[in-house]
C-alpha cells in the first residue's frame, strides 16, 4: 500500500467516525438546543434580524469602512465570512450530494441550514462576547477563546477548556490547509483546465497525472493570493466586499435564468426533494434505513461544508467587526447561513434538478454518476453556444473558491496566533501559500476527503463549547431584546471583560 493509499484508508476511518457517529449528532443537537433556548429566534424575530442585516446595507456605520484601523465594518465581516463559506461546496458540493444521495439530500441540507442559523448565531454572539485585542491591537475572537475563557472558567473545567481550545486551533490550521487551500484550488484548476483548455500545456506531463497547465495555474494562484493575504485582514476584507456581492448576484441571475427556462420542472423537482428525503429509492426496490442515513449524511455534510455553521470558523472574522453588541453580529451569522444555503445552494440544486442533467428524479440512490461537470452541463442546456455555460461555471468556481482560500487564510492566521503568538503569523501565511500550490497538484478526491475530515474534527470541540455556553447565549439574547424591543433599562451584556464592557458602554451611550 502506497503512502497516498494509506492516507486515503485512514482518512476514511476518521471521516466516518466524525461525520456519521459523533459529528452529525452533535451538530443537530446544538442547532435544536440553541433554537429552543432562543425561542426559535430565526423565525420569531425574523423581522428584526432581517432589518439589522440586509435591511441595514445602506447605513454608513454598517457598510462604511471602520475608523478603527484594527477592525472592519459588519458588512466587510459578512463579505469575508461569505467569501470563505460560498465556495466549491455551493456548486460541486451540492451536485455531489444530489448524485450520491439523490434529490432528498437537498431537504436535509435545508434542515441543517435552518438549525445551523442559530448555531452560527450562537457562535458569533460568543465570539464577540469573549473577544479581546491581540498584541497588534487587532480584535481576536473565536471558539478557542470561548472554550478557554468560557467553558474553562466553569468549575472543574479549566483544563478541559484549555485542551479543547488547543485542539480546535490545531484542527483549524489543518482545515485551512484542506478546505482552505487544497480542496478549493484543486477544483479551480480542474475546471479551468476543462473550460479553457490549452492543449499545448495540458498535454505536457510534468510528472505522473500533473500537467504543465496545472503547475502554471498553481503558480499564478499563489502569486495573486500572496499579494492579497500578506496585506492582512484589511486587504482581504476590501477584496471580499468588492468580489463577493458581484459573484453572488451574477450566479443568482444565471441560476434563476436556467430555472425560469425550465419552469415546468420546478414543482416536480420540489416534489422529488420532499418525497425522496424520507423514501429514497433503492436499486432493488423498497426503502432501507441505511439508504435514509446516506441521504441525510450527504445533506448534512454538504450543508455544513457549504455554510460552515457549527465549525466555529466564520466567528473568527465576525469577531473583527467594529460592532459592540454581540447579538447584532449574531444576526449577521443568521443571514450568512440563509444566503449561503437557502439561496445559493437551493438555486444550484434547482439548476441540476430542473435542467435535465440529472436523468431521473427518482433514480435509485447511488445509481447516478457523481459528475464534477453536472452544474456546468446544466448551464450549457441554456447557454450552450461556445460553451458559455461551462465557462461561466468555471469562472464562478474560480471566484467562489479563490475567495474561500482568502477567507480561510484569516481563520488559519487566528488559529496560528492563538497557538504561537502574533509575531510568527507571517510564517503561517507562507505555509498556506505552499498548500495552495499542493492543491493544484493533488488528486481531486483525496483533497476533498481530507477537507471533509478536518472540517469534522474542527466542529467537535466548537460544538461542545456552544452547547455548554448556550444558556449564556440565551441570557445575552434576552438582555438585548429587553433593551431594544421592550425598552427596559438594564445593563447591556457586551463583553466578559470589564474594561471592554465599560469602553463599549461608553461608546454606545455616545452614539445614542
Amino acid at each position: 500500500m502506497t503512502f497516498l493509499q494509506s492516507l486515503e484508508h485512514y482518512n476514511g476511518i476518521v471521516n466516518t467516525f466524525v461525520w456519521t457517529t459523533l459529528g452529525l449528532v452533535l451538530l443537530l443537537a446544538t442547532g435544536v438546543l440553541t433554537t429552543i433556548l432562543t425561542k426559535f429566534f430565526q423565525i420569531s424575530h425574523i423581522g428584526m434580524w432581517w432589518k439589522n442585516t440586509i435591511g441595514s446595507l445602506f447605513k454608513k456605520d454598517v457598510i462604511g469602512h471602520s475608523k478603527d484601523k484594527k477592525s472592519i465594518s459588519p458588512f466587510q465581516a459578512l463579505c469575508t465570512a461569505l467569501a470563505a463559506t460560498i465556495g466549491v461546496g455551493n456548486i460541486a458540493g451540492v451536485a455531489s450530494a444530489i448524485a450520491i444521495g439523490g434529490p432528498g439530500a437537498v431537504f436535509w441540507m435545508w434542515v441543517a441550514a435552518f438549525f445551523g442559523m442559530m448555531t452560527n448565531y450562537s457562535e458569533n454572539v460568543l465570539g464577540i462576547y469573549y473577544r479581546r485585542r491581540n498584541a497588534d491591537g487587532e480584535w481576536s475572537g473565536g471558539a478557542m477563546y470561548y472554550l478557554r475563557d468560557g467553558l474553562g472558567k466553569l468549575k472543574g473545567c479549566k483544563w478541559v477548556g484549555k485542551t479543547l481550545a488547543v485542539l480546535f486551533s490545531i484542527f483549524t490550521l489543518l482545515a485551512s490547509f484542506g478546505i482552505g487551500a487544497m480542496g478549493q484550488v484543486n477544483k479551480i484548476v480542474l475546471n479551468l483546465e476543462s473550460a479553457f483548455r490549452i492543449d499545448a500545456l495540458a498535454n505536457i506531463q510534468v510528472f505522473d497525472g500533473v500537467s504543465l497547465y496545472a503547475v502554471i495555474l498553481g503558480i499564478i494562484l499563489v502569486i495573486i493570493a500572496g499579494l492579497i493575504v500578506l496585506g492582512g485582514l484589511k486587504r482581504i476584507a476590501n477584496f471580499a466586499e468588492k468580489v463577493v456581492p458581484f459573484m453572488v448576484v451574477l450566479f443568482i441571475i444565471g441560476s434563476v435564468t436556467i430555472v425560469a427556462v425550465n419552469y415546468a420542472n420546478i414543482l416536480p423537482a420540489f416534489k422529488a426533494i420532499f418525497a425522496t428525503a424520507f423514501k429514497p429509492v433503492a436499486v432493488a426496490g423498497g426503502v432501507t434505513g441505511a439508504l435514509i442515513k446516506t441521504v441525510m449524511v450527504q445533506g448534512f455534510k454538504r450543508g455544513v461544508f457549504s455554510n460552515e455553521a457549527g465549525l466555529g470558523s466564520s466567528v473568527m472574522v465576525h469577531s473583527n467587526s467594529n460592532v459592540k453588541e454581540p447579538v447584532k453580529q449574531g444576526m449577521w451569522g443568521i443571514f450568512e447561513v440563509f444566503a449561503d444555503t437557502m439561496v445559493v445552494c437551493t438555486l444550484t440544486a434547482l439548476v441540476v434538478l430542473t435542467s435535465g442533467v440529472y436523468p431521473n428524479l427518482y433514480a435509485p440512490v447511488g445509481s447516478v454518476t457523481d459528475s464534477p461537470t453536472m452544474v456546468a452541463d446544466a448551464f450549457n442546456t441554456v447557454f450552450g453556444f461556445w460553451n458559455i455555460g461551462g465557462k461561466f461555471i468555471a469562472i464562478a468556481i474560480f471566484l467562489f473558491a479563490f475567495t474561500t482560500v482568502l477567507g480561510w487564510d484569516h481563520y488559519g492566521s487566528k488559529a496560528w496566533e492563538y497557538l504561537f503568538g502574533t509575531k510568527t503569523v507571517k510564517l503561517y501565511k507562507v505555509l498556506h501559500l505552499v498548500t495552495i500550490m499542493l492543491g493544484a497538484l493533488l488528486t481531486s478526491s483525496l483533497a476533498w476527503d481530507i477537507s471533509d475530515t478536518f472540517n469534522g474534527l474542527m466542529m467537535i470541540p466548537n460544538l461542545i463549547g456552544v452547547i455548554v455556553l448556550s444558556p449564556l447565549v440565551m441570557k445575552i439574547t434576552s438582555n438585548y431584546i429587553k433593551r431594544k424591543k421592550k425598552g427596559a433599562d438594564v445593563k447591556p451584556m457586551l463583553s466578559v471583560f470589564e474594561d471592554i464592557q465599560s469602553a463599549h458602554e461608553k461608546e454606545l451611550s455616545e452614539e445614542e
